[in-house]
């Protein structure tokens, strides 16, 4: 009985100390204030049965259900309609929204360098030992760019031409910047862009975000990891098979925020230059977008045609990218939004991650366009009679300057500048592109995403590999691994014990009382066409772990 006395006492005790500690600093418990009076708390249920059950709730429910059935695709546009209104009706607003975007570039900007090394190294040396395949693939590579950017030269000419969008155009402009320009443009020699494409220091380039310089250093290094050991080269495929599949990882979290900073980009871009400034050179925006178009039309889709890449489906996987590129203006921000779509279309890893980045530099078939159509509206805006020799060498002049620039900011301003000051074009035409240029980047920088995504998928086609075997490697290993994941949160949330093991290339993953079967490949009997891959469990058996 004393013992079951003492027992309550201490009980008693220790809720007296739990009492006193939840109570105010320094306050007594004689001082602590008394309940709300009754009016109060009815009042503050009330409200809070308003707020939750009225406001809160069928919000959130409604925004489950947008966020469940709606696309990545549906918000950017959302998100783009929203900018653009904010920049029109509170053009002030807008441009404070500015460090928005600028945020949503930085952080695609952060992945750039790992995600470019690790899928180009998992790429070449994850799949063979030939060296000379890589040798032969830059090649054909650079061969095609030159081919498909010469047309889009020719189209440019030929628009500005029929179209000619510098008649009648008043000149007008502070033409100081100009000189500057023109003489940073010559600077941009053969010396300096093979400096930008075998850097000093593979860490200045990979900081620098010198996408040329990464690829050559991953290019490098694959081939010296063929030539190794095979117990080197695996645990280096493993580090970098591993670091792939968290930055896809990455890029997927980034693209949540993806709304809301090209939202803000484009009404900072709307607030700032004002739909006035359409009026002044309306012609000259209207040909150049015109000039894309008729270049996507006669250009590109009959390479699509001639290369047998499926035009519906490339187009619905390149409208992520090719939105990412527009509302940003910005070819990094829709870089690894593009090469997983690629990926994910049909093309191997060692084409993707080896032929987008190359056709940053090589492949800017947007700013060639531009760029052609931009010296003739110079010339027509200042009444000069430019003869066919002169514009078809101005054109040469274009095709060699605009190689390996895109890492220089505003490069395209640069080159036009060296342009206009190598043929004696007149100056003042150079301020006022720039006053559009902005509405004109988002166009050209769209255009170069997209025909850069092309000719990923031709360059597939070229090797034999679009929706080859590799690729089905490749496909049977991620959708080997959404399946794990799954049956893990499906175990988690069933409260089960759960043992699983992935090596990176889909060869040990094993599950409690249950094992992967092969994976069933479903074709229509070409080598380059598979409708659905489908991965199946086994039947559950009597192993226990």
């Amino acid at each position: 009985m004393l013992q079951g006395l003492k027992n309550k006492l201490n009980f008693s005790e220790k809720n007296n100390e739990e009492l006193d500690s939840n109570l105010p600093y320094g306050m007594p418990p004689e001082e602590v204030s008394k309940p709300y009076p009754r009016p109060v708390q009815i009042v503050a249920n009330a409200f809070y049965f308003i707020w939750n059950n009225i406001l809160l709730q069928p919000f959130l429910r409604s925004w489950g259900f947008l966020a469940a059935r709606t696309s990545l695709t549906f918000w950017i546009i959302v998100g783009m309609a929203v900018g653009i209104l904010i920049g029109h009706f509170a053009p002030d607003a807008g441009v404070q929204m500015k460090p928005l975007g600028d945020a949503f570039i930085r952080m695609i900007t952060i992945i750039e360098t790992p995600l470019i090394f690790s899928t180009l190294v998992v790429g070449i040396a994850g799949h063979g030992d030939d060296v000379g395949k890589v040798g032969r693939l830059a090649v054909k590579t650079i061969i095609y760019f030159e081919v498909v950017t010469t047309f889009a030269l020719a189209v440019g000419l030929i628009m500005a031409n029929l179209i000619k969008p510098g008649q009648g155009v008043v000149l007008f402009g502070d033409t100081s910047q100009v000189e500057g320009m023109a003489e940073q443009e010559a600077s941009i020699t053969w010396y300096g862009e093979m400096e930008m494409i075998i850097p000093k220091n593979f860490f200045v380039a990979a900081t620098n975000n010198q996408i040329l310089g990464v690829v050559f250093c991953a290019a490098m290094f694959s081939c010296a990891m063929m030539k190794a050991d095979k117990k080197s080269k695996e645990f280096m495929l493993r580090i970098n098979d591993s670091m792939s599949m968290i930055m896809f990882k990455f890029v997927a979290l980034i693209m949540n925020y993806a709304p809301i900073g090209i939202g803000a980009a484009l009404a900072a871009a709307v607030g700032k230059n004002g739909v006035d400034i359409l009026a002044n050179l309306g012609k000259l925006i209207g040909s150049l977008y015109a000039s894309l178009a008729i270049f996507v039309c006669v250009i590109l889709i009959p390479i699509m045609f001639m290369s047998r890449v499926p035009i519906i489906g490339f187009f619905k996987a390149v409208a992520q990218p090719w939105l990412i590129a527009f509302s940003s203006a910005s070819s990094e921000s829709a870089l690894p939004k593009a090469m997983e779509n690629m990926r994910a279309f049909g093309c191997p890893n060692s084409l993707t991650a080896f032929v987008i980045p190359c056709g940053y530099s090589f492949n800017l078939d947007g700013t060639t366009l531009y760029l052609a159509l931009a010296s003739i509206f110079a010339a027509q805006a200042g009444n000069i009679n430019l003869p066919l020799a002169t514009q078809l060498s101005i054109m040469g002049t274009l095709m060699l300057s605009s190689k390996g620039v895109a890492a220089i900011p505003r490069a395209s301003l640069l080159i036009l500048a060296g342009t206009v000051t190598q043929y004696n074009l007149p100056y003042e035409a150079i301020p006022m592109i720039m006053g559009v240029d902005a509405i004109m980047d988002m166009g050209r920088t769209s255009i170069n995403v997209f025909g850069n995504c092309l000719g990923c998928c031709v360059m597939s086609r070229i090797e034999g590999s679009f929706r080859g075997m590799e690729w089905r490697e490749e496909e049977i290993d991620r959708r080997r691994l959404r399946l794990i994941e799954q049956e893990r949160h499906q175990r988690q949330n069933d409260g089960l014990s759960e043992e699983v093991s992935f090596d990176g290339h889909g060869n040990t993953e094993k599950f409690e009382h249950q094992e992967l079967d092969d994976v069933v490949v479903v074709h229509d009997g070409r080598a380059d066409s598979v409708n659905s891959i489908e991965i199946t469990p086994a039947p559950p058996t009597n192993k226990h772990h």
